[in-house]
């Protein structure tokens, strides 16, 4: 029998909390959800912008939780025979929980943040490392004041490699989550103008990514771009920071570790690259250039982290993009197929062009076309409908055929499109579902891509309704 995560001296130790009632003794894992938790998991009671996890107590004990982590000043409201650990800050309290997890393991940690790719280049990184050990990872883009400590918490005292990604919003926030996680390798994928409406300028982006190397370990790498436009001031942060050794990636001959060819083929890619001196052949399962060129980050951190590269390199033909993410799906219609790629979770200037490449890099059979349908990128600040306006360039780089537009901000796109371009532009996605559905013709590939709050999901959804993915009809 596997042992508990946590056993309950520990978490009392760790946590610095009072029990009340009959917590077990054994913790097999920490949830902050009541929905999903499972018996014997420990509920910490979060409490969130808009949920407070005190209201959920008595549903997670009923449910089987091993206890609940509360705070004191909440124990009026909650039943009065439930298992408890009492502390000032429920959030805290996990943070010092998923310190002790640090503390107590062995385990050769890596750590990802960058504007664009993050999560991408994390999921890439727990399946090369599973070949060569037990690897801890944090589900979905757990990367904020709560995930970052919360993946921590769960990481098993036997994990071999862990990987973390930290994201932020605003200076300042990478530094705690860094110091938490005390990487002995750091990877930033890339500085791009995200998040600019915070920053003011792309060179303070740079700055809050590099505060990851405050949280470096003694002797840790670190991992940059060297095709970036913020790799000497990156360089000069790290070596400010202390760091001993800086490990470079790119396209650049003098780079570390060179992407020497890649071909790109539907839904994926081949590369061949040199990892540190290292030659290696490899194919990618997941399509576009951005997870070529992460590609070559993740395989220098195996290498640094000692994990076996040629394993590695043969893992990353199982990767996969995941839903709303780069997502590629096969839609029957009634005179053939279409693909929809479905880059719906987020947008940004980097990332949209990324996506863009991706469609412009997609097979069509004519008289198919490339079609990209396209909301509003926010959080970009005094520059947003200039930078809305120049995906002009990078749409007819691509070949797009079509443009369909949604959003207050790329009316400012919509405007300088030639108009053989022009599909439609709607104030709110949800205008363009119509005439999106009714002008779809087999041999299409649709890209659809926007912020969250443009809401581009529905229109993926609608698309999936009206023409059901081709497996769906072969199972039938």
């Amino acid at each position: 029998m596997s042992e508990p995560l946590w056993n309950l001296t520990d978490f009392l130790d760790a946590t610095g909390g009072e029990m009340l009632g009959e917590p077990g003794e054994a913790i097999s894992g920490i949830s902050i959800d009541s929905r999903t938790l499972q018996p014997g998991e420990a509920f910490v009671a979060i409490k969130g912008d808009r949920f407070d996890g005190h209201d959920f107590v008595g549903t997670a004990l009923e449910a089987g939780a091993s206890l609940a982590l509360v705070a004191a000043e909440r124990l009026d409201d909650l039943p009065t025979d439930g298992r408890y650990v009492v502390v000032e800050d429920p959030l805290e309290a996990l943070r010092q929980l998923g310190v002790a997890a640090r503390a107590r393991t062995e385990a050769r940690i890596v750590a990802v943040t960058g504007s664009v790719g993050k999560t991408g280049t994390k999921e890439a990184l727990r399946m090369c490392l599973e070949r060569s050990g037990k690897v801890h990872a944090s589900v979905a883009s757990f990367n904020n004041h709560w995930g970052v400590p919360l993946t921590l918490a769960r990481m098993p005292a036997d994990t071999e490699f862990g990987v973390f990604e930290i994201g932020m919003n605003h200076a300042g926030e990478i530094t705690p989550l860094a110091q938490m996680v005390r990487p002995h390798t750091a990877i930033i994928t890339t500085v791009q103008p995200v998040h600019l409406e915070f920053f003011g300028s792309v060179e303070k982006i740079a700055q809050a990514k590099a505060e990851i190397f405050s949280g470096l370990e003694p002797g840790g790498v670190a991992i940059l771009n060297k095709d970036n436009a913020q790799f000497d001031l990156l360089s000069f942060l790290a070596t400010a920071a202390g760091v001993a050794k800086v490990k470079t990636f790119g396209e650049k001959a003098d780079a570390d570790t060179v992407l020497e060819k890649s071909s790109q083929q539907v839904g994926g890619s081949s590369v061949q690259a040199r990892i540190l001196g290292q030659e290696i052949t490899y194919k990618i399962g997941a399509p576009g250039r951005h997870h070529v060129k992460n590609s070559l980050a993740v395989l220098t951190a195996v290498v640094e982290l000692g994990g076996d590269l040629a394993l590695a390199g043969l893992a990353l033909s199982e990767m996969h993009a995941p839903k709303g993410r780069g997502e590629v799906t096969a839609l029957q219609t009634p005179g053939g197929f279409i693909d929809l790629v479905d880059e719906s979770y987020n947008a940004n200037p980097a990332s949209m062009r990324a996506a863009l490449d991706v469609l412009g890099e997609t097979p069509v059979k004519r008289p198919g076309r490339r079609i990209a349908v396209i909301g509003d990128m926010l959080e970009l600040g005094a520059d947003t409908d200039a930078l809305h306006a120049a995906l002009a360039e990078p749409l007819e780089d691509a070949g797009i055929d079509l443009v369909f537009c949604a959003g207050a901000h790329m009316h400012a796109l919509w405007e300088v499109l030639p108009k053989a371009m022009r599909g439609l532009y709607s104030d709110e996605a949800s205008g363009l579902e119509d005439t999106l559905l009714a002008d779809v013709r087999p041999g299409d590939v649709i890209m659809i891509k926007g912020s969250l709050g443009t809401r581009m999901g529905p229109l993926v959804e609608a698309l999936k309704r009206e023409f059901p993915p081709a497996d769906e009809t072969e199972a039938a």
